[in-house]
């Protein structure tokens, strides 16, 4: 088990806390760490893109000129791909990118994730993170506070409206549950900030 430091909202060190091993302590396997990114992100594309072939732009049903003896080129059409306002050659077209991954790996991507940060030293536990009100500056002031001013995710136990909307206007800051977690926000966060009650429902889902 490995002790961490707890810190209130002021920086303030007031406990230490163990994490297990089990979740925090494995070796990083930056393979399916890297396999559930390339998942989030293609989850997260559209798919929307369109344009057309040649048998979808408007004109071009007469032959530009006879076959032979004009000493041009052969040609059939005026929306060829060759011609101007011709069609696309392999043109994309609306698809879905999603693919799916095996629940062996993603558990095994997310505590690679946990591991990984710990590893850097870019955990910081915050004994409690309270807002009395829909104030931006209290998080920012807090952030400053525990040394994580640049990216930084905040992992809630629970849905907490008030500092949800408290910190979603600070660039570069965001806010998830432990059942809202992923390994892209994971390991693009400089800082991964989790409230002291969110890590015994983090091992108790993981490990």
């Amino acid at each position: 088990m490995a002790n961490i430091d707890v810190l209130d909202m002021a920086g303030q060190k007031v406990g230490t806390a163990e994490l297990s091993d089990a979740i925090f302590g494995i070796e990083p396997n930056t393979v399916v760490m890297h396999q559930m990114v390339v998942n989030y992100l293609a989850n997260n594309r559209q798919g929307t893109q369109s344009a057309l072939t040649r048998t979808e732009v408007s004109g071009g049903g007469r032959k530009p000129w006879k076959q032979k003896g004009t000493g041009h080129a052969r040609q059939g059409s005026t929306r060829a791909p060759q011609w101007t306002h011709g069609g696309v050659v392999f043109a994309p077209k609306p698809r879905c990118y999603r693919f799916t991954v095996n629940k062996k790996v993603r558990r095994l991507a997310m505590k690679s994730a946990f591991s990984s940060k710990l590893s850097d030293n870019q955990i910081i536990v915050l004994d409690s993170l309270t807002v009395s009100e829909f104030k931006t500056k209290t998080v920012a002031d807090m952030l400053k506070a525990i040394g994580s001013e640049k990216k930084a995710l905040i992992v809630l136990p629970e849905v907490d409206v008030k500092v949800i909307n408290s910190a979603r206007n600070i660039p570069g800051v965001k806010t998830a549950q432990v059942n809202t977690l992923n390994v892209y926000d994971i390991m693009n966060a400089d800082k991964l900030v989790i409230v002291k009650d969110a890590i015994s429902k983090i091992e108790e889902v993981y490990a």
